[in-house]
């Protein structure tokens, strides 16, 4: 009977990952993946993207810690936009920067009823989110951290995002992008986080917004946010995305 079982377990198993890799071969037309890149690494990525929807419910929230958990946290990898040595200096940020933030304004474009220009204040003022969260590095380090903003849900609700909308792209004052699909970019977890540890996001960490994606590995949560945009169509965004820099575009945990 137990040596049946493993059978009809293994069969189980075999079947699903026949039935995904389906969805991965060439010519799919499906609207649920993004594009793979034509190797092995790429369909790779996809398989990971699907296993990960077909397996896992897909609003399911991950730990959430005690204050007592709260752990130092490095700024790893990240360069001040305001450094005019820097590759990707941003003389705009900088001005912000110096004027406290009080003229920024995150952009939140595309595939929208009512495109929204929001300030700092704007986004204060709408529901908070608390959530103490532990970010896990690409580089194999962790740390806990309490973030409070808004949910990205909300903010996409309130621009009224239209039907054929697919995707979501944000990009950052120091030059990286990237984008979610919209699953987790109304998972409930998913914030534009403006605090850390109770004060303002400080400049090491982002400030004065960034993303925080908690159900996936860390440098999907980008720095420094200025525009947010929602489409149909899939972007690699070229040397500024992950992808042609040898990341997954998804990375789920």
């Amino acid at each position: 009977m137990k040596k049946k079982l493993i059978v009809t377990r293994r069969k189980a198993i075999i079947s699903g990952l026949t039935a995904m890799g389906g969805l991965l071969l060439p010519g799919c037309k499906s609207k649920e993946l993004p594009p793979t890149y034509g190797n092995i690494l790429r369909m790779g990525d996809n398989l990971t993207y699907v296993a990960h929807r077909a397996l896992l419910p897909g609003q399911a929230l991950v730990k959430e810690y005690d204050p007592r958990d709260i752990s130092s946290f490095p700024a790893t990898g990240t360069f001040n936009p305001g450094d005019s040595s820097w590759k990707y200096y941003s003389e705009e940020w900088d001005k912000l920067h110096k004027n406290d933030f009080a003229d920024w304004r995150l952009s939140v474009e595309g595939l929208v009823a009512k495109p929204l220009q929001l300030s700092l204040k704007d986004l204060m003022g709408l529901p908070a989110q608390k959530q103490i969260t532990r970010h896990s590095c690409e580089e194999g380090w962790t740390a806990i951290a309490e973030w409070t903003g808004v949910r990205l849900g909300d903010v996409l609700k309130a621009a009224g995002i239209l039907p054929k909308a697919r995707f979501v792209n944000y990009y950052a004052f120091d030059g990286f992008t990237d984008s979610l699909d919209m699953l987790d970019a109304f998972h409930p977890q998913t914030i534009l986080a403006y605090g850390m540890n109770g004060k303002n996001l400080p400049v090491p960490h982002g400030a004065p917004i960034r993303m925080r994606v908690e159900t996936q590995i860390g440098y999907k949560s980008v720095k420094y946010l200025k525009r947010i945009v929602v489409t149909d169509e899939f972007d690699d965004f070229g040397e500024n995305g992950a992808i042609l820099n040898g990341w997954a575009w998804y990375n789920g945990i």
